[in-house]
């Protein structure tokens, strides 16, 4: 086997010569199924699930640097990233097909769905797609929002032929339910990537599309206008508002206690009503309203709005008020977001012995901001003092994130350890933090606003009184008055 190199590739994709640079990229996806040579493929181990059949990104960087002639890491991400917008292979769990040099997992694409085959899908067949997706109650085939924008779209389009489209993809989806469920999850996530190359989301690149220059060069620019599912020619088209009204046909007695039975099942079906959605949405909005200032004014006011420098002497004091401490509560994503909020949980942390889990989860996210030539030194240092043998600030992780760390720190990155600080960021959520909301501790940061409310009341009482030479203002509350005579 000859060794590919990258200039011939990316020159024939950059060409436009669509027959040659798919048969080169398929020479190189051939090479990485090769039981021996390719890239290993296996089954991950997810909590409670099993993920078949992928690799990961950083293997696809490394293979590509030994076997395709490419010393520059930044080369074979660029190859990589071009080989996945093509579809050959793709993320199991994002719809932007690019390639990332790291633990993010992949999974090959079957070749009856290569851009070899000529594919040129019509809207009824994304319309068959996207409703088939709508009948199968699983989280991981929900619409993104930008799709069921276009399935909204289409049914508009296709108003006279829904019905149609409809009995397609509940044929479609029956035939789904009786493939095993491992088969199942692996032909679902290669449908989603085939769309996701003919219907990318909004803001990526469409590699399906030809510049009309470069397609005057090639000598076969024609597509083949063929169905993914098997669509007659007479109910496709790209303008379905000019498709001639099929003939009316009269539906059988059988046909309608189908279409009975099939419309009983559909109310039985567990869906999210609309009024838990708007319930939720504003049990959102009612929390988050508060600190919203376009909402509500804050207090104290913005001193670049209002020549009020309260805010920032209260923030040169480090005493965080209650409303601050109040989201704290809201979940530990609020505590890390929060400078002070850090500075406290590792406080309390500290109090009780236990504040490795913390620190290492603060050094990880110091090193992802590092100067990559500094990485590797960090990534040691990390390791020698929470995960080496004998280290002085040991942290706890399961054998899993353990053993990946081991090898990871072996070529250091900066997501070296990303599988031990998921592991470390779940102990705290569901331990740390709640004792953390429970304190003592954090009760007494809760009444700091207390102090807060005197100190900004009696700065706005010396302003005020100074500034109408001590006379007490009319629309002053009498709760005020008391304070304003400290300075009388």
């Amino acid at each position: 086997t000859r060794k590919l190199r990258l200039p011939e590739i990316q020159n024939s994709i950059a060409d436009g010569e669509f027959n040659k640079s798919s048969l080169l990229m398929e020479e190189v996806i051939a090479r990485m199924q090769d039981e021996k040579s390719g890239i290993p493929i296996r089954t991950v181990k997810s909590f409670l699930t099993k993920i078949p059949s992928v690799f990961s990104g950083s293997e696809i960087v490394q293979w590509m640097i030994k076997n395709l002639d490419i010393e520059d890491q930044v080369e074979a991400l660029h190859l990589g990233t071009l080989m996945a917008a093509h579809g050959y292979f793709f993320p199991i769990s994002d719809h932007v097909l690019t390639l990332k040099d790291d633990g993010t997992f992949y999974r090959f694409q079957t070749p009856y769905f290569w851009p070899s085959n000529c594919w040129e899908p019509e809207n009824t067949d994304y319309a068959v797609y996207l409703c088939k997706r709508t009948m199968q109650n699983k989280a991981r085939l929900e619409l993104a929002d930008y799709e069921a924008e276009s399935l909204a779209r289409l049914q508009r389009a296709f108003a006279r032929k829904w019905e149609f489209i409809f009995m397609q993809a509940e044929a479609q989806a029956k035939v789904d339910k009786k493939r095993d469920k491992i088969e199942r999850k692996i032909l679902d996530s290669q449908e989603r990537a085939f769309w996701d190359v003919h219907r990318p989301v909004p803001g990526c690149v469409n590699t399906t599309e030809v510049d009309i220059k470069k397609s005057s060069r090639m000598k076969n620019p024609h597509k083949t206008r063929k169905s993914v599912y098997g669509l007659q020619n007479d109910i496709r088209t790209h303008s379905p508002t000019h498709t001639p009204a099929p003939e009316a046909k009269q539906p059988t007695e059988e046909e309608l206690q189908e279409q009975i039975t099939f419309w009983q099942l559909q109310l039985d079906r567990h869906r999210l009503k609309m009024s838990k959605v708007a319930e939720s949405l504003l049990a959102y909005t009612e929390q988050y309203v508060e600190y919203d200032p376009f909402l509500t004014p804050p207090d104290p006011s913005n001193p670049w709005i209002s020549d009020d420098t309260t805010l920032w002497e209260l923030e040169a004091s480090k005493e965080p008020g209650q409303q601050r401490v109040k989201r704290w509560a809201f979940g530990i994503d609020e505590v890390f977001k929060d400078p002070v909020g850090r500075e406290q949980f590792l406080k309390f942390l500290e109090s009780e012995f236990s504040s490795e889990n913390l620190r290492f989860w603060l050094a990880v996210q110091e090193l992802k901001k590092r100067p990559i030539r500094e990485v590797p030194t960090r990534v040691q240092e990390i390791w020698q003092e929470f995960l080496a043998p004998g280290a002085p600030s040991a942290i706890n992780v399961d054998s899993k994130s353990y053993a990946k760390t081991t090898q990871n720190v072996k070529d250091p990155g900066r997501y070296a350890f990303e599988d031990a600080q998921e592991h470390i960021y779940k102990l705290m959520k569901s331990d740390s933090y709640s004792r953390f909301i429970r304190s003592s501790a954090y009760q007494e940061l809760l009444q700091a606003k207390k102090k807060v409310q005197l100190y900004v009341s009696h700065k706005k009482c010396a302003e005020l009184l100074q500034g109408r030479n001590q006379v007490k203002p009319k629309n002053m509350s009498n709760k005020m008055a008391p304070t304003c005579q400290q300075y009388q």
